[in-house]
Parts: C-alpha cells; sequence; structure tokens
C-alpha cells in the first residue's frame, strides 16, 4: 500500500490547486440589449476564459427586458441600449445605486444589404426608388427613436409614414433582419451590427451624422438580483478593462467617459 501513497497525494495536491478556481466559478445571467450582440458574445467567449465564470444572456429591445426586469425577470445585469432604462431601475430600487456607467455610446447607420445602393451621403433617401425602410420600434429601441430623429430632421418622416413605406421592427435585431432578407430595400440600423474591425461587412451604408440624433448612451446597471453575485460585478470590472474596451470599439462604438 505505502507505493500508492505518492500517488495519492499528488491527485490530492492537483485537487485542492484546482479548487479555489473552481470555487470561484460562478453562472451571471444578464439582460443585453439587441444591437450588443455580437459584442457581448465576443465579450462573454474572453470573460470566461479569464475566470471561469459562465455568461447567460438573453437579447432584446431595452424596453422589452426593462419589462421584463420590471416583472421579475432572473436578471443580474442589464446592458441597456440607453441611459434612461437603468437609470429608472436604479431610482426604483431595482438597480444597484451607484454601479450604473456608460459602456458604450451607439452609432446609428442607414443600410442596404445590396451592394452600392446605399451613397455615402444618404441621399438615396430622396432620391431612392425604395418601397420600405425599416427602424425599430422607436417607443422599445433606442436606435429606432434615433432612426425617427434622423428622419424628422431630414423632413422625410411624414411623408414617408404617410406612404406606408415604414416597416417597424420590434427590436433593432428584427430591423436588421427586415433588411438583410429583403423585405426592405434598407433601414436604419446599429453600425456594430453591420461593421467590425473599421469596415462594414456586407452591403452599403451611411453612417448618419451624429448631430442628427440625440446621443445614443448605452448604460448598465448591476441589478438587485445580482448584487451579492461575485461572477455579476466580476463581468462588469472586466466590461470596463482594456479586453472588453477594445472589442467593443472593433464594432464601431465610441467608448463612455
Amino acid at each position: 500500500m505505502k507505493r500508492f501513497k505518492p500517488i495519492f497525494a499528488a491527485a490530492a495536491l492537483a485537487l485542492s490547486a484546482a479548487l479555489p478556481f473552481a470555487a470561484r466559478a460562478g453562472e451571471v445571467s444578464v439582460a443585453v440589449a439587441a444591437n450588443f450582440t455580437a459584442p457581448m458574445q465576443a465579450i462573454a467567449a474572453e470573460f470566461e476564459k479569464d475566470t471561469g465564470h459562465k455568461v447567460v444572456p438573453s437579447f432584446g429591445s431595452s424596453g422589452q427586458l426593462y419589462t421584463q426586469v420590471k416583472n421579475g425577470a432572473p436578471f443580474e445585469i442589464f446592458f441597456s441600449a440607453d441611459n434612461e432604462r437603468p437609470e429608472k431601475l436604479e431610482k426604483e430600487g431595482d438597480g444597484v445605486a451607484g454601479t450604473r456607467f456608460t459602456y458604450a455610446v451607439g452609432t446609428l447607420v442607414l443600410w442596404s444589404a445590396k451592394e452600392g445602393y446605399v451613397d455615402s451621403k444618404g441621399e438615396v433617401l430622396t432620391k431612392g426608388d425604395y418601397k420600405h425602410i425599416s427602424l425599430a420600434d422607436p417607443a422599445k429601441a433606442p436606435y429606432g427613436l434615433a432612426a425617427v430623429e434622423t428622419l424628422k430632421k431630414l423632413g422625410l418622416y411624414y411623408m414617408l409614414s404617410g406612404r406606408d413605406k415604414i416597416v417597424t421592427g420590434n427590436n433593432i435585431a428584427q430591423a436588421h433582419q427586415f433588411i438583410a432578407t429583403g423585405n426592405a430595400e434598407l433601414g436604419f440600423v446599429a453600425l456594430s451590427q453591420v461593421y467590425k474591425d473599421g469596415k462594414l461587412t456586407g452591403g452599403s451604408g451611411w453612417i448618419v451624422p451624429a448631430e442628427n440624433y440625440s446621443p445614443i448612451l448605452q448604460d448598465a446597471v448591476l441589478l438587485a438580483k445580482g448584487k451579492d453575485n461575485p461572477a455579476a460585478t466580476a463581468l462588469l470590472d472586466y466590461v470596463k478593462g482594456k479586453k472588453a474596451a477594445a472589442i467593443i470599439k472593433s464594432f464601431g462604438y465610441q467608448l463612455g467617459k
């Protein structure tokens, strides 16, 4: 029996070395605005590799996710596409005071799945023969609101809505889907949905000048259900770090201050 003791001792030593990491590893449930789907998936993959914590994301419009939080959904962090809803949750006691911060500043783009369809100045809006233009529901999605603001500033909103040219998606992901599938020739989406590493991933687009719409400040907040979860606080800290910042910028966002 004595000859087996070193083997048992080595196994016990290996197990004890692994236990601290295993004990730290946890799971965090996050509500994420649809425009941030690809960046969050990339951040979550790196976060899981670096910390061992698992991210369980749910994607949707900021309005829908806010309602779910208020109705008791088990989310522990909310990554919104605006700053208003996280602020409301903080004031209403569903968010942990002092944890809210701007993780990204969004950019609106007029995009078509067709190469060469949208010109670099967006003149297709007034000169094009399109039948439908897609945007997200402005009551639920900040990018949809930014699209409406842009069309109003250009003097086109009431004309387009009066001619039933506007196709409204429940969230920015559905608005993008309408364009990608050809149900709308063009539409307004988040730049992050069609952009990676300094260029469009396909189709054609016009990056809408920032002065055409209110700033899209995307805030995150730790929710009450996550205040005692180390994995939740670890993810928020990670999103503020250099690795996550590089991922966020690669999708065309500006960083929050």
